[in-house]
């Protein structure tokens, strides 16, 4: 990749927020905004760094955040914190009436609200491996948190190298490519610098990092085109509940890839790229 995190590295001030962030691509291009997920360490740009160059590239004008209690951005309490509320002073910051939401797990739950109670904001909905309840919901064994939630769960007590490993080869398929001692020891010192966000995650648990959850009764109220990418090898988000999603979402279409994990957007890159741009610019 040519452009590197300090290339692209923005900040705003919100009506409530201080947030950092990622843009990259014309000014003019249709807005796609990339939301992360909620595991510890995580950020825009970690989320989707071998994204935001290509979107970019056909395009598009690019936006990954640090949503509040991640990242550069400002401390959350999650007590009180309402993903829908940032997600829209961040929109209004920026000028931005209507954009194409991609949302990875948390943050694919949140593009799910934005969609349900923001309607006229969203323009798309991409998701991977967004949650709609904290347990499979069809088919898969129920009783509790999935294995990737239990480890998350872990490694908000427990920052260090060894347990980002253990939460990064739990993300992914493919260990021997993605899950490598660079990223563990990436995320580590991303926690490290800003250990008050996962005190405040650890301090409202089970409540955070998903404050307020979706009614799955309303996702038939979802008006935008939605695609909804699934890893069939998920052990954070089971890939049913994808298909859940598409059964009540009227128009949308489930894309579900083999010996992929929950990071579809980094494990199959390019051909995550190629489906979003495709998307965003054909529906």
């Amino acid at each position: 990749m040519a452009l590197t995190e300090a290339d692209v590295s923005r900040d705003i001030r919100t009506k409530s927020w201080n947030i950092h962030y990622n843009e990259a691509g014309p000014a003019d291009g249709h807005p796609v905004l990339l939301l992360h997920g909620g595991g510890p360490g995580a950020t825009g740009w970690s989320n989707y760094n071998p994204n935001i160059e290509p979107v970019a590239a056909a395009g598009f004008r690019v936006i990954a955040p640090d949503l509040p209690g991640w990242g550069k951005s400002d401390e959350a309490d999650f007590a009180t914190y309402d993903h829908v509320e940032v997600i829209r002073e961040f929109l209004d910051a920026l000028g931005i009436e209507k954009a194409a939401f991609v949302g990875n797990s948390m943050g694919g739950h949140a593009s799910l609200r934005m969609a349900i109670e923001q309607p006229e904001r969203v323009s798309h909905l991409i998701t991977m491996g967004a949650p709609i309840q904290l347990k499979p919901i069809l088919f898969g064994a129920g009783g509790g948190p999935t294995e990737g939630l239990k480890v998350m769960a872990r490694s908000y007590a427990d920052h260090s190298p060894e347990q980002m490993m253990r939460l990064v080869e739990v993300m992914v398929y493919d260990k021997e490519r993605f899950a490598t001692p660079e990223l563990a020891e990436q995320r580590s010192a991303a926690v490290a610098e800003h250990p008050e966000h996962l005190a405040n995650v650890a301090r409202h648990a089970p409540r955070a990092p998903i404050t307020i959850w979706a009614d799955p009764g309303r996702l038939a109220e979802i008006s935008a085109p939605a695609l909804l990418i699934h890893g069939r090898d998920d052990r954070v988000v089971s890939f049913e509940t994808a298909l859940f999603l598409a059964a009540n979402i009227p128009d949308s279409r489930c894309h579900i890839i083999n010996r992929c994990g929950h990071w579809a957007q980094l494990e199959h890159a390019d051909e995550f790229n190629r489906l979003v741009a495709d998307f965003v610019r054909h529906h």
